[in-house]
Order: C-alpha cells, then sequence, then structure tokens
C-alpha cells in the first residue's frame, strides 16, 4: 500500500482519476503492467479496467440510490461478462457481501436504507466484484464516523492480506496512513516532495514541508499539546493554475534559499530509498 498524502487541493484525487482514465493526462506517462493507459483507446483499456478499481469517497453518492445492493454489485460483472447468468452473479453478490462484513438480506435494500459504513462495505464489495489486482482508496475512510474508520481500515487490510491487492491510498489522516501503509508520499500543489518506507518518513521527515505537516498533528494529551513547539506554516497556498516558479513551495518554506526561485527540485534516493525534492536537505 502507498499512502499519498497532502493537504486539500494538492492534487491527490486528480491523480487516482488519471490512473483510472476518468480524467486525462495533459502530459506524462501512467504505466500499468509495461502499458501507458494514456495511449489506449476505450476497447483497450476495457480488460485493464477490470484489474484496476476505485473506492471512492463518499458513500453517500458512489451508490446509485434507483438500483439495489444486490444490482449494483453485479452490474459490473454483467458489463464485463465475467459470470453471464444472473444465478452466479447473485451467488457471488452474497458472497462479496459476507467477506465485506454484511449479511447477504442486506442485498434487496437501497442504499437509503443502510448507514455511511455499511455504504462503504458495499463500495468495497462492488470494487471486489471484478477481482482486481490493484484498488485505488480515494480517501475511503475520511467520510466515516472514527470507530466505523477502524472497523473499515481493518476489513481493507484483511483483503489485502487474503487477495494479494496493492493500494493507493490517498488520505488526510496522517494517522491512517501509518496503520495501513508500506510506503507514503507526500504531495504539494501537484509535485510528490517526499517519498520513502512509512516508519523512515513518520521517524525522519526531511523535507520541509513534511515536517509542517507532521507537526500539525494534534497530540492526545492537553499537557503534552500545550507545552509543544508549534512551528506553524506562514502564507497561503499558491494557484494551482499559476503556480509559483522554480519549488513550488519555496513561498512558504523557512529554508528557502534564492535558488529554490528558479530551480525545479527533482525528487532524489538521498539515503536507501528516501526520495526528496529538495536541494537544501
Amino acid at each position: 500500500t502507498l499512502g499519498l498524502v497532502g493537504e486539500s487541493g494538492c492534487g491527490k484525487t486528480t491523480t487516482g482519476r488519471c490512473i483510472l482514465q476518468l480524467e486525462k493526462a495533459t502530459e506524462g506517462k501512467i504505466l500499468f503492467e509495461g502499458q501507458d493507459l494514456t495511449k489506449l483507446d476505450s476497447s483497450e483499456l476495457s480488460p485493464l479496467r477490470q484489474k484496476i478499481q476505485v473506492i471512492f469517497q463518499d458513500p453517500y453518492s458512489s451508490l446509485n440510490p434507483r438500483l439495489k445492493i444486490r444490482d449494483t454489485i453485479a452490474e459490473p460483472m454483467k458489463v464485463h461478462n465475467i459470470l453471464p447468468d444472473s444465478i452466479s452473479r447473485n451467488k457471488r453478490v452474497s458472497e462479496l457481501l459476507n467477506i465485506c462484513g454484511l449479511p447477504s438480506v442486506m442485498e434487496d435494500r437501497y442504499p437509503h436504507e443502510m448507514s455511511g459504513g455499511q455504504r462503504q462495505r458495499v463500495g468495497i464489495a462492488r470494487a471486489l466484484s471484478l477481482n482486481p489486482e490493484f484498488i485505488i482508496c480515494d480517501e475511503a475512510v475520511s467520510a466515516l464516523d472514527v470507530s466505523i474508520q477502524a472497523q473499515v481500515i481493518n476489513l481493507l487490510e484483511d483483503l489485502r492480506e487474503e487477495f494479494n491487492l496493492t493500494y493507493l491510498f490517498i488520505a488526510h489522516d496522517l494517522s491512517v496512513v501509518r496503520h495501513l501503509c508500506q510506503k507514503v508520499a507526500v504531495m504539494y500543489l501537484g509535485k510528490i516532495v517526499e517519498m520513502a518506507e512509512c516508519d523512515e518518513l513518520y521517524d525522519n521527515p526531511q523535507h520541509p514541508y513534511t515536517k509542517a505537516l507532521l507537526n500539525a498533528v494534534p497530540v492526545p494529551d492537553p499537557e503534552v499539546e500545550k507545552d509543544r513547539e508549534h512551528n506553524i506554516m506562514t502564507g497561503e497556498v499558491p494557484s494551482p493554475i499559476n503556480p509559483p516558479s522554480g519549488c513550488v513551495f519555496h513561498p512558504r518554506c523557512s529554508m528557502a534559499v534564492e535558488s529554490c526561485k528558479k530551480e525545479v527540485p527533482v525528487l532524489e534516493d538521498k539515503s536507501a530509498g528516501h526520495h526528496i525534492a529538495c536541494t537544501e536537505v
């Protein structure tokens, strides 16, 4: 699991949507199993769509309110002709619901008859219906209560091990990312500024933006939080339409020097898989 973190508007969801080909990339390549997805037409993409699935952020808008749960989960199998007859599809729907922790009686319900956590489990079951290899989790737990979040995260972990899945886990919550992910990439204004193994990044952050992100996480102890030193970033996030020249973080960076305004830093492996895009580190 690769965790993709960063503040709102930095391009995390857009990255996921470009991989899914729901948005067209304006430049660059998106490679999956050696194929550039940006160069494939719809007929060539169809078999790859089975291997790449998504769990959307909002469980209230990602399900069709007019379809029963059975039809919602069975529809991808019907479209891709995985199970040709309705009897075998319905049997598979019951299996998927059980795998995702829902009783099979739920298949006759409509989305409005379910809670947010139940709907998100249906979204996970739908993503699994095509036996994918890669699932993009676009803030898959951010709209849920904390107790329900924990259940869904544990479910995602179990499914990853059981079905040998790969996740791109897009999130704001850094504690969730640390629990679920093996590697973390930090994004700022459309650029990856740091990427490393999970424990390495949390224990030894190098990029000034990563340090600021981790420093902003509150400590759940009022005494410790009161005495903790806060290094608050100054300034506002620049417009993604008109980003600053050079390093996109330089207007808010305490370490910035004159060259940062002109040179775009390259994401380099600085030490044993710890990649940093900063000329001053």
